[in-house]
């Protein structure tokens, strides 16, 4: 082996420095611990540029039994989006609501806030709910439920489940997810925080197609509730806390072959030919009511005759059922048989005899004197 081998296979290969990945980073005086990242900071006038370029406008109808409310409440509407620059238009002739942006528009995304205030009115939403879509960190979702469920009765069964007695099941929806909901015809107006309407939707799709019982989400969301307050699980997985609910899967009978169905019509056909003797033609019907009253000729009599037949009936079966009880009330009264052999006779006499020399027992003195009271009560 070379000494220039020897000696590197001695050594050991010097270690390779580290990167150091903050070598370049600088603090950021705008960036600190105490800055949250996900809040919604307000959009002042004083932000914006100048004007709008451009004006943006959005309509939506609206449906005719809510014209009433919408006409006595719009001077209310104007009023709420006048701060945003926002101008609406009521329409009664053509049922529409209109918005538009204004020269004093500030704020461009307001008009997409205003689009949802007015979608919510649409569907039955108060205004003094729909009007809070304007403010920061409030989205609004229209869910529709009609494309969900086929059948129009278990739509109406699966969307009560929303409701729950008395409102309570949306009462707590609406307390677990932090928003508002309105369950209106073939949709569910909703609006709240994003995570929130996130949530809501889930809960409502679920429903609707039958995968989950609103309760179940109900306690998976109370049990997260509690969960986050506890710092030290912030960081783990809770799927071990949740409960787990499985669905009942029915198992589906299997299609038939055509050879089971083959022996199935044969199985069939020799029952029949076995009931009607080995004939091959299937036994008879077996008489109706018309038919039996033809045989008999009761089909034939007037009302009146019919009338008195059936009085007849009854007062024959009548009689039976009493002789029936009358012969039952007097089976009470029929002696004893007699004691016919000399032996029983004997027997009988000595229990005779004994019962006179001990006399009456305390239990017969009892009942005779508690025969006596009746007596005299009476």
């Amino acid at each position: 082996m070379p000494p220039a081998a020897a000696a590197s296979a001695a050594d050991p290969l010097p270690p390779k420095p580290k990167k150091d990945k903050n070598k370049y980073r600088k603090d950021k005086p705008w960036d600190h611990a105490g800055i949250d990242h996900w809040a919604v900071e307000p959009f002042k006038p004083e932000q914006a540029a100048g004007p709008l370029v451009e004006e943006s406008s959005f309509a939506t109808l609206f449906p005719q039994y809510r014209e009433k409310y919408l006409r006595d409440v719009w001077p209310l509407v104007k009023r709420a989006m006048e701060p945003y620059g926002v101008a609406a238009k009521l329409d009664l002739v053509e049922g529409s609501m209109t918005v538009s942006t204004t020269r004093k528009t500030f704020d461009p995304f307001i008009i997409i806030k205003a689009r949802d205030v007015l979608k919510l009115l649409a569907r039955s939403v108060p205004l003094q709910q729909a009007a809070k879509a304007l403010q920061d960190g409030t989205d609004t979702d229209i869910i529709k439920l009609g494309g969900l469920v086929a059948n129009k009765e278990r739509f109406v069964k699966r969307r009560a489940r929303l409701l729950g007695p008395n409102g309570s099941t949306l009462k707590a929806i609406e307390l677990l997810t932090n928003c508002y909901m309105l369950v209106q015809g073939n949709t569910v107006a909703a609006m709240g925080p994003f995570q929130g309407l996130k949530q809501l939707r889930k809960i409502v799709e679920d429903c609707l197609t039958n995968t989950a019982h609103p309760i179940y989400a109900i306690k998976a969301l109370m049990i997260k509730r509690e969960l986050a307050k506890d710092p030290a699980l912030a960081e783990e997985s809770w799927d071990r806390f949740l409960p787990k609910f499985k669905k009942k899967s029915v198992k589906k009978k299997a299609a038939p072959t055509a050879a089971a169905d083959a022996a199935k019509k044969a199985a069939k056909k020799a029952a029949r030919a076995a009931e009607a003797g080995g004939s091959v033609f299937p036994p008879l019907p077996p008489p109706s009511k018309v038919d039996m009253q033809l045989e008999s000729g009761e089909y034939f009599l007037s009302e009146r005759a019919k009338k008195e037949r059936r009085a007849e009936e009854r007062e024959a079966k009548a009689a039976v059922k009493k002789a029936e009880a009358a012969t039952r009330r007097a089976a009470a009264y029929v002696p004893p048989p007699a004691a016919e052999s000399a032996k029983d006779k004997a027997t009988a006499a000595a229990a005779k005899r004994k019962r006179e020399e001990e006399g009456p027992s305390l239990a017969e003195l009892t009942d005779k004197a508690k025969r006596r009271g009746k007596r005299r009560k009476a």
